[in-house]
């Protein structure tokens, strides 16, 4: 089972598949809430290219390294990407209100789906500020 979220971006699509695929994009919307922050970003976009985001608490308190791999890039349309054992899957679809961006991913066991589907979107939501306010 799958986890989707979603977000309609009222931008073109090259600059909300840029600001979704851009290091310095990243940094700047990666994170679920105010008191966390993605501190440095890695892309390498291409089909086997790694990336990875590393997210910290503001407080110093906690945080983690989110990882993976690309295995399907089809610029301003799909990306598709593994990380550890989970996969998922990013689409772009021009829509006449602006391009719709909708993620699909494979939620981990430890906490519950719920929990993992709000915070995927708050960081949508974020991502969908971001690109606004450029």
């Amino acid at each position: 089972m799958q986890v989707t979220v979603e977000t309609t971006v009222a931008a073109p699509v090259d600059a909300v598949w840029r600001a979704y695929t851009t290091p310095e994009d990243i940094v700047q919307w990666n994170a679920a809430s105010d008191d966390w922050h993605t501190t440095r970003a890695e892309v390498d976009l291409r089909e086997g290219g790694a990336f990875s985001a590393r997210m910290e608490a503001r407080d110093g308190s906690q945080g983690f390294d989110f990882a993976g791999t690309y295995t399907r890039i089809v610029p301003h349309r799909l990306i598709e990407y593994v990380f550890g054992d989970r996969h998922a899957r990013v689409e772009f679809d021009e829509t006449a209100d602006g391009v719709r961006v909708r993620v699909a991913f494979d939620p981990e066991t430890t906490f519950p789906v719920e929990y993992q589907r709000a915070g995927w979107q708050a960081i949508l939501d974020n991502f969908t500020r971001h690109v606004a306010a450029r």
